[in-house]
């Protein structure tokens, strides 16, 4: 199953606009935002699990980011409410579920496969620092290598906030809204803009906050050849 699969181009989704899809597993279902491959995939979703419903135990081969957007996730590691950044890096391994229910939005397959760095972090916890650069935006690092910079971003209202895409970029909305070329993007709604792409973006009127992650739209099609046959 392929979908959103040509990196060279930009892609803009509102999640709410799209449909829930059952996965395999009872009470678990997904909403497609870019995907290459089957059941093992380098895939980007949203992933809502019903109160009370779990996945299998099973490993992340290649790797698995996602950030809690709604209710609580939990795991043998721990539980995760809404705010929660996690890297569950190549070779690890859990049983992911929810007493509660939660909605995610999870990226896997887009490791370093010699990444062996786990990270769990409460996003609201995370201290912002103005950025120097870019007048009205502060900025709260998640996670950075050589391959890739994972951020959030507070942006002031009105302001006008450019991003580093050389190596691609990808924008998830947390709060408020903004607008880039003719596109408004809202609470959860996604961006991706390839690599040399541009983003030139405006903060709607209450501000916004978004998670940004950089660079690593360089190694789509290396992540698409590398997956299991």
């Amino acid at each position: 199953m392929n979908q959103n699969d040509d990196f060279a181009a930009r892609v803009v989704l509102h999640s709410a606009d799209l449909p829930w899809i059952d996965s395999p597993m009872k009470g678990v279902k997904r909403r497609m935002l870019d995907r290459v491959g089957g059941e093992v995939a380098r895939a980007t979703t949203m992933v809502s699990y019903a109160p009370g419903s779990h996945f299998s135990a099973h490993e992340h081969t290649g790797g698995e980011e996602f950030i809690v957007l709604e209710g609580v996730f939990q795991d043998e590691h721990g539980d995760f409410p809404v705010g929660s950044y996690i890297r569950n890096p190549p070779q690890s391994s859990h049983t992911p579920g929810s007493e509660p229910g939660c909605v995610i939005f999870v990226k896997l397959w887009q490791f370093d496969l010699d990444d062996r760095t786990a990270v769990r972090t409460d996003m609201a916890k995370t201290g912002l620092v103005a950025d120097a650069a870019r007048d009205g935006v502060s900025v709260g690092t998640l996670f950075a290598d050589d391959r890739e910079q994972v951020r959030i971003e507070q942006w002031a209202a009105g302001s006008q906030v450019t991003i580093d895409t050389s190596g691609g970029a990808e924008v998830l909305v947390m709060d408020g809204e903004f607008a880039e070329s003719s596109d408004k993007l809202t609470q959860h709604s996604w961006m991706r803009v390839p690599a040399g792409g541009t983003f030139n973006a405006t903060a709607g009127a209450q501000g916004c906050k978004v998670w940004v992650k950089t660079g690593h739209l360089r190694f789509a099609e290396e992540e698409r050849l590398r997956l299991p046959a």
